[in-house]
């Protein structure tokens, strides 16, 4: 049979186009309709199932997932009874781990495969994926033409605990390469020459020289949007306080990445978290308040 995929948007439309590269037969849906060249086209989600054995999701979030799965009703079971439903996209583990029940009990299999990378990786199949599930070695080897490594994590929720704890060196690294170059800027320091510095140091990376070209730029294509990662930020501090871990950076780059959303830049690259620090540097300048740190310019307190 055909394998399905469910949700071509910025990362799922390459995603895909490497399965299919490799030879993979899929049968794609999209809630926008625009077809995926080599794909077949379904008319529905019905219709991916009806067709494949094992569906793969890049959806955005678990609220999408249960509208497009049709969960909590009869079309549910009906949909995933006799298939194995693997959503790569990001979730709480809580959501990962319900809904791998559900699956279960309407009669199918539940693999989850979360990936580590933006929409650059996704197009040069380097993402890394993070698998759990009983398939799991099937599923690692189905996805191989997408990914650089996929890495057994064991049961559900492991797989998403671990993209949660990688994105939070991903999400504090971006932030404290965005500090930089604000500070660099508030001392008039060439921004070309910070990034040239970072770049030939043991510092630098994939992501840190993407980023540093953004920032010198002050152009934010995105590549991981403001609002994609203010999600994912709020993912890792609430799992944090479910265990009671603390998460003292992540607590604030929560603040630093809903305040860049409230800018208007939630579409924008997560760079773009310098406007952030700029808005509140001109704050504490208009008041005259040298102390413009978290909690200081805005009365802002970390998240409880």
């Amino acid at each position: 049979m055909s394998v399905g995929f469910l949700g071509l948007g910025v990362m799922g439309r390459p995603m895909a186009t490497n399965l299919l590269r490799a030879g993979v037969s899929l049968v794609s849906w999209t809630r926008s309709g625009v077809p995926l060249d080599g794909a077949e086209q379904a008319r529905s989600v019905a219709e991916v199932f009806d067709k494949a054995g094992t569906v793969l999701m890049m959806l955005a979030n678990g609220d999408v997932i249960d509208e497009v799965l049709g969960r909590r009703t009869a079309e549910f079971e009906r949909l995933v009874n006799g298939h194995t439903i693997v959503p790569m996209g990001t979730t709480s583990p809580e959501y990962s781990a319900g809904l791998e029940r559900a699956v279960k009990e309407a009669g199918g299999s539940y693999v989850e495969a979360p990936v580590s990378g933006s929409r650059v990786p996704a197009e040069n199949a380097q993402l890394v994926a993070m698998v759990a599930g009983e398939e799991a070695a099937r599923i690692r080897t189905l996805i191989a033409p997408m990914v650089r490594q996929a890495v057994d994590c064991g049961p559900v929720p492991n797989a998403l605990l671990m993209k949660l704890a990688v994105n939070t060196f991903l999400i504090s690294m971006v932030a404290g390469l965005a500090e930089s170059f604000h500070f660099a800027e508030g001392y008039g320091l060439d921004p070309a020459l910070l990034r040239d510095v970072l770049d030939a140091g043991p510092m630098a990376s994939f992501v840190s020289r993407g980023k540093a070209d953004m920032l010198v730029d002050r152009d934010f294509p995105a590549q991981a949007a403001i609002a994609d990662v203010h999600y994912n930020n709020r993912l890792i501090t609430a799992a944090a306080r479910e265990r009671g871990i603390a998460s003292p950076l992540l607590d604030v780059c929560q603040e630093l990445f809903a305040e860049t959303e409230g800018l208007g830049l939630g579409k924008a690259d997560m760079a773009a978290v310098v406007s952030a620090m700029t808005a509140r540097t001109e704050r504490g300048i208009r008041s005259g308040n040298s102390r413009t740190g978290a909690g200081s310019a805005d009365g802002a307190t970390p998240p409880s």
